[in-house]
């Protein structure tokens, strides 16, 4: 197990193991938003504001289908509560081509949310990017999902990009894929 503080002493932190998959698959990844980030743009730029929708939104995301990692192979950590059960992840890919590590995935057991689980996880991933001396750390999220922006604001990370089209053709039509990273050096 790994030691890591939050506000949750009954929980702890480890590398995932092969029993865990079926306990991530099952952890409730949706989240309700009252509000959101709207992107917008001109010929200088884009520009992102939070406002307050109403209804508040609720996103419940698709089933992954499996994936052909084709960079270095993936690592996971999980969150274990008192009981034992899996009640969070996070999933990292190292790009050893331009030292870049990228959180694929981060999810919370509703019920856990807000006992700094996440902060201790993306913790766990800086400390693992930079044992591979990776420089940045990145990830992608949707504009609607303004509670993990403003929480990934909290923990350092920065806007450095957006695509309009990246959810073209999926549930999440109409989103704008923003990037968020952080320096590790």
């Amino acid at each position: 197990m790994i030691e890591q503080q939050n506000d949750s002493p009954s929980t702890r932190f480890r590398r995932a193991g092969n029993g865990d998959e079926a306990a991530v698959r099952a952890i409730d990844g949706s989240f309700t938003t009252n509000t959101i980030f709207e992107v917008s743009g001109d010929e200088d730029g884009f520009r992102l504001r939070e406002i307050p929708v109403s209804p508040p939104i609720n996103k419940v995301f698709p089933a992954d289908a499996e994936e052909d990692d084709e960079d270095d192979d993936p690592v996971r950590f999980v969150c274990v509560d008192s009981a034992g059960a899996v009640c969070g992840f996070i999933d990292l890919e190292h790009e050893s081509w331009n030292g870049r590590m990228t959180i694929s995935d981060v999810e919370i057991s509703p019920e856990q949310r807000g006992r700094g689980i996440g902060r201790v996880l993306v913790n766990l991933a800086i400390g693992h990017a930079r044992e591979l001396r990776a420089r940045t750390l990145w990830l992608e999220v949707t504009n609607i999902n303004a509670p993990a922006i403003n929480a990934y604001r909290r923990l350092g990370f920065t806007l450095c990009g957006l695509d309009t089209s990246l959810y073209r053709g999926t549930a999440s039509e109409g989103e704008t894929a923003l990037f968020m990273s952080r320096d590790l050096t």
